[in-house]
């Protein structure tokens, strides 16, 4: 999905219609972005629902398949980001 830039006076003064908008906007001032308006739903739609279920379904059969267990991945999912975080 494209995001559109717009200044905060913009931002501001139209402010209605982008709370409306499906898309994300990047707020600028002097053409540097000070942040983001990222739209959310406001229910998400039963397809949406089956479909984060079916995912959810697939990845516990992966990680069952792994013979990973809950602790393992957690220690693992926490070394990434301490190594991450040295290394940014």
């Amino acid at each position: 999905m494209q995001t559109e830039r717009v200044g905060i006076r913009e931002f501001r003064e139209n402010l209605s219609g982008y709370l409306e908008s499906p898309t994300p906007v990047a707020i600028t001032r002097h053409g540097e972005t000070i942040g983001f308006y990222l739209p959310t739903r406001r229910r998400p739609s039963e397809a949406d629902l089956d479909a984060l279920r079916r995912a959810g379904e697939r990845l516990s059969n992966l990680i069952e398949a792994s013979g990973a267990n809950e602790e393992e991945m957690v220690n693992e999912f926490k070394a990434l980001r301490r190594t991450r975080r040295v290394q940014g």
